[in-house]
């Protein structure tokens, strides 16, 4: 399944893929009600590297890549992933996720950091901790669930010295 860096034809099938993420309220620390436009504007930002996968001319899923911090801490990436309802337990995050890596390494960056991994969000943990992310910080009560209500939030790092 070919990664295409995303075009503005991308932004409906974006859309699609993020809004009922952000809607659930389970995993980005986003208001629940943002519009259309801004949550685009917010994955599709400028200083952001977006990415869709798609099979056979269909999206799947998407990423951006991007600067965890500025300045002292700008080699240092940071990402974020969403995967279409219907195609997750596919692989697609875990082959996002790994283009991601190279994509960060062959930019220059040293290391990747998540800086707010809801630890209920079991299935992204346990993908990142598989690919080589150690929890290096725990937030805790960081994350409002909606229904739930706090759950402890992850900072995960990883070097990528050794990734190609």
């Amino acid at each position: 399944m070919p990664i295409r860096p995303a075009t503005a034809a991308d932004a409906p099938a974006i859309a699609a893929m993020i809004l009922p993420v952000i809607r659930a309220g389970e995993a980005f620390a986003l208001p629940r009600d943002l519009g259309e436009a801004a949550a685009l504007a917010y994955w599709c930002a400028p200083d952001h590297e977006t990415f869709v996968m798609e099979e056979d001319g269909r999206p799947l899923g998407s990423y951006y890549l991007r600067a965890n911090q500025r300045g002292g801490g700008d080699h240092v990436a940071n990402a974020g992933y969403v995967v279409a309802a219907d195609a997750q337990g596919r692989g697609v995050a875990r082959t996002m996720a790994r283009h991601s890596l190279g994509r960060a390494r062959a930019r220059g960056f040293a290391a990747m950091q998540f800086n707010f991994v809801v630890s209920s969000n079991t299935r992204a943990v346990a993908l990142w901790q598989s690919l080589g992310f150690a929890i290096v910080g725990v937030l805790p009560g960081a994350f409002r669930r909606p229904v739930q209500g706090p759950v402890d939030t992850f900072v995960m790092f990883r070097s990528l010295q050794d990734v190609e």
